[in-house]
């Protein structure tokens, strides 16, 4: 299954590879936290679907994240400059069921209406700080 949300704020490649690193993940989202040490693009974290490694890697456009343990494989990626809106940034959720609980649905929408805020949040905050 998959899930977008597009998000009308201006962004680069560049810019989302620096400034969402994993060091920084509590000030983008306040669904996953860590709990173990930073490791180079990874990291234990703890949040709404239990303990997992999150793995950040650098991608054309963007990033992706992936929970390294998830039954589902669930793993999203934050891109700009490509369809379906070149001048936004598209968050890509992916998980690898075609049918899954109604509960664990509205749980990846309420990750994604989350994550969607926090970035527009943080994103726009440090762009003030740059200017």
């Amino acid at each position: 299954m998959e899930f977008f949300r597009i998000l009308t704020l201006e962004t680069s490649e560049t810019e989302l590879q620096e400034k969402l690193v994993l060091s920084q993940l509590e000030a983008y989202s306040t669904l996953f936290f860590p709990i173990g040490e930073l490791h180079s693009n990874q990291v234990e974290i703890g949040g709404l679907w239990g303990e997992f490694t999150l793995v950040r890697s650098e991608i054309k456009g963007g990033l992706r994240f992936a929970l390294k343990e998830c039954p589902n494989a669930l793993c999203w990626t934050l891109t700009t400059g490509y369809p379906p809106k070149r001048d936004a940034l598209i968050i890509h959720l992916t998980i690898n069921r075609q049918q899954k609980k109604p509960d664990f649905l509205e749980e990846i929408e309420d990750f994604l209406d989350d994550h969607q805020a926090c970035l527009e949040e943080f994103l726009k905050k440090e762009s003030v700080k740059i200017s």
